[in-house]
């Protein structure tokens, strides 16, 4: 067969086609469209056909299935051996025997928590180991209204806030936090701890990126962990390694799809005590255009002219931060924690943080706790007067007198931490494990002194990791809590206590 005839064997065939096309129901309303549309709008036409061919492909194709068998089939006496083999992982670490030791001498103390607290050995001690700041404990005022308020709402809302669990002294308290804190909305959380831990995945999720302090606290760790985003962890409070990370993230980002990046820090520094420089932060993450996620769990209640924070303190608009986490416990004596923010992030919170959404709302009587110690700081501000008095108080007697130890603490935190000096511990070859050791022997040294203090305790290790999983761990150093409930004079005496067990426990050892 030549090529003329092959010609004219097609032209038949389409001639026969087509005449078969012209026979079909409504084929001249789809020849007039198809022809007008490929007058007016030819590159549609040709987008029809493509999804046509497309269509015809995906219909033929044949069915395959996406779950790939990866394992090899056991039989039952296999199945059987291996679960007989297998061992469960605990759910925590096995405790030392260090801590069996500590917990075996640890003072219990009975009645309410304030500055002269009674053990359960029958003697009272001067506490320098709580968070009660102000004294709130012993004030009168206080204790009427919450027995006023668990006479009208009772013990516990007994409901998740979303589901019943939200009362008007709630709200009260969520308004009296945001107008303290000069932002559009806040939200209150049943527990302090799983604030952050619940507010960072409620926003950063897989692929997303967090630049966090090294020396972060561990519920903020918890936090980052549950939100499996990348990390990326830069010197304690070193701005120019932040800035050195935010450039070589941005950069690595910048031909990537878009991603929330955010900065993780604290007000207040649980682990070292010192405190963020907060304005220098912010400049940062305006210009490479981060979000800033500032935990002020020890800072707020604390730090400024009326406790605001580090905000306050060093003269930034509290809008500047994208979020402010903090605590309702510690410094006002109540319990739970907070978000403070735009009315979106807030709202945002109410339906997706696992924490607000499946625990049981705060206590009336804490709500209410935590909004009239909020009208405190802000009425009667001669009481951080007092506490900044006790806590210059408190330095004089340890860190500029001492030989061995000195206080990484800011000049107005009340939470002093005191670490050894670098050339005692060269001096001594001192490990982590020695100082910790010795420094629960000046806090037994104390408490059997009539003063009750504590200290730092390390992070503790994620389940079956090595050392190479070790992560960073504060350097081991004593607690020192200064309080109000006690005068000048007595936070003189206790600091003298303190100092003189330091001198003794150090000057045993060699």
């Amino acid at each position: 067969m030549d090529l003329h005839e092959l010609q004219s064997r097609a032209l038949s065939l389409l001639d026969d086609a087509n005449a078969q096309f012209h026979k079909m129901p409504g084929s001249a309303i789809l020849m007039r469209y198809i022809k007008s549309s490929y007058q007016n709008d030819p590159v549609r036409s040709a987008v029809e056909l493509l999804l046509l061919i497309f269509f015809l492909r995906y219909i033929l194709a044949s069915s395959y299935s996406t779950q790939k068998q990866k394992h090899v089939p056991l039989s039952e006496e296999e199945i059987d051996e291996l679960v007989d083999d297998w061992t469960p992982e605990p759910l925590v670490s096995k405790s030392t025997a260090f801590e069996d030791l500590e917990n075996e001498k640890r003072p219990i103390i009975v009645g309410p928590t304030g500055p002269k607290s009674k053990l359960s050995n029958g003697r009272t001690v001067t506490n320098l180991a709580s968070y009660n700041f102000y004294n709130f404990i012993g004030n009168e005022t206080l204790k009427d209204k919450a027995i006023q308020t668990l006479r009208t709402y009772g013990v516990g809302p007994c409901g998740p806030p979303g589901f019943y669990g939200t009362q008007d002294v709630h709200m009260k308290t969520e308004a009296d936090v945001a107008a303290h804190l000069g932002t559009a909305a806040c939200i209150v959380y049943a527990q302090s701890f799983s604030t952050i831990t619940s507010v960072i995945p409620s926003f950063s999720k897989r692929g997303d990126i967090i630049v966090a302090d090294k020396a972060v606290n561990y519920a903020i760790r918890k936090g980052i962990q549950i939100s499996r985003s990348m990390v990326r962890w830069y010197e304690h409070n070193d701005m120019e390694d932040l800035q050195r990370v935010l450039e070589k993230v941005t950069k690595e980002q910048a031909k990537k799809p878009l991603t929330r990046r955010f900065i993780i820090t604290e007000g207040l520094f649980e682990n070292v005590g010192d405190c963020v420089d907060l304005p220098k932060i912010v400049e940062l993450k305006l210009k490479h255009k981060f979000r800033l996620i500032l935990d002020e769990t020890w800072s707020y209640g604390v730090l400024g002219r009326t406790g605001r924070g580090v905000t306050e303190q060093q003269n930034v608009d509290a809008t500047e931060v994208d979020m402010i986490i903090g605590s309702l416990s510690g410094p006002l004596c109540a319990a739970g924690g907070f978000c403070a923010s735009t009315a979106e992030v807030v709202e945002h919170q109410r339906i997706s943080s696992a924490s607000y959404t499946y625990s049981a709302a705060l206590p009336a009587m804490l709500a209410t706790t935590a909004s009239e110690t909020i009208s405190l700081l802000q009425e009667t501000p001669e009481i951080m007067v007092q506490l900044r008095e006790n806590i210059k108080a408190m330095r004089a007697q340890l860190d500029p007198r001492s030989d061995w130890v000195k206080c990484t603490s800011a000049v107005e935190n009340p939470v002093m931490l005191l670490v050894l000096k670098p050339e005692v511990v060269a001096s001594k070859g001192f490990s982590s494990f020695d100082q910790e050791s010795l420094f629960q022997d000046v806090v037994d040294e104390c408490i059997a002194n009539g003063v009750l203090i504590t200290r730092l305790r390390s992070m503790p290790p994620a389940v079956g990791a090595g050392p190479r999983d070790q992560g960073w761990q504060p350097q081991p150093a004593l607690k020192v809590c200064v309080t109000t409930g006690l005068s000048r004079k007595e936070t003189e005496k206790a600091g003298i206590v303190i100092r003189h067990a330091i001198t003794k426990i150090i000057t045993r050892r060699k």
